[in-house]
């Protein structure tokens, strides 16, 4: 079975705990994995210290990139990376996506997995949306993307909010192919 290669990339978007959930299912696949390109804005690292109380703790096999290292093999449609989830993808880098800005590695990334048709997942943390973010995600949704809004599910009444949030992020790793354990509908019976 072929290795996958994925980017990860996280933004200043509200939502840390989808990110650092994320980060933790992928090392749990690190044997299905040929490499893990990532990507953290300042805003997010910020964000993530706010919200979680801690540094961001980065794999030891995952490659970091910087936001200008347009030499790196992710900004070019050359590299056959399969996959790319940016989570949380804040409204800002979702609009620049749309619009085909590619003023740093993170947007160029992601302009390239649309460009090749390779799967871009944007999981935005956002509400209310506006009718602009609306019209951008449809752009987007139009142009290949995938967008799984963290909007957790409460099906199988998660204890937690790290539970609550594990709804998202095994939807976002079960689109790109990984087995998760995750909660199944329909599996306990049916309502009266």
């Amino acid at each position: 079975m072929k290795k996958r290669k994925i980017i990860i990339g996280v933004t200043g978007a509200s939502g840390s705990v989808y990110a650092k959930l994320l980060i933790s299912k992928i090392q749990e696949h690190k044997d299905e994995l040929e490499q893990v390109a990532f990507l953290i804005s300042e805003n997010a690292k910020k964000v993530w210290e706010h919200e979680l109380k801690e540094e961001i703790n980065i794999p030891d096999f995952f490659t970091q990139y910087n936001k200008n290292d347009f030499g790196s093999p992710i900004a070019s449609g050359s590299s056959d990376f399969d996959s790319m989830i940016i989570c949380p993808c804040s409204m800002g880098t979702l609009g620049r996506i749309s619009a085909g800005i590619s003023d740093d590695l993170l947007l160029r990334a992601a302009d390239v997995m649309l460009k090749e048709k390779r799967q871009l997942i944007l999981i935005p943390r956002e509400t209310p949306f506006s009718l602009i973010h609306l019209r951008n995600m449809t752009n987007l949704a139009e142009a290949g993307a995938t967008i799984i809004p963290a909007i957790p599910s409460f099906y199988s009444n998660p204890a937690n909010i790290e539970e609550l949030a594990m709804t998202v992020v095994d939807r976002v790793l079960s689109h790109i192919g990984f087995e998760t354990d995750s909660y199944s509908w329909g599996t306990e019976g049916k309502f009266d």
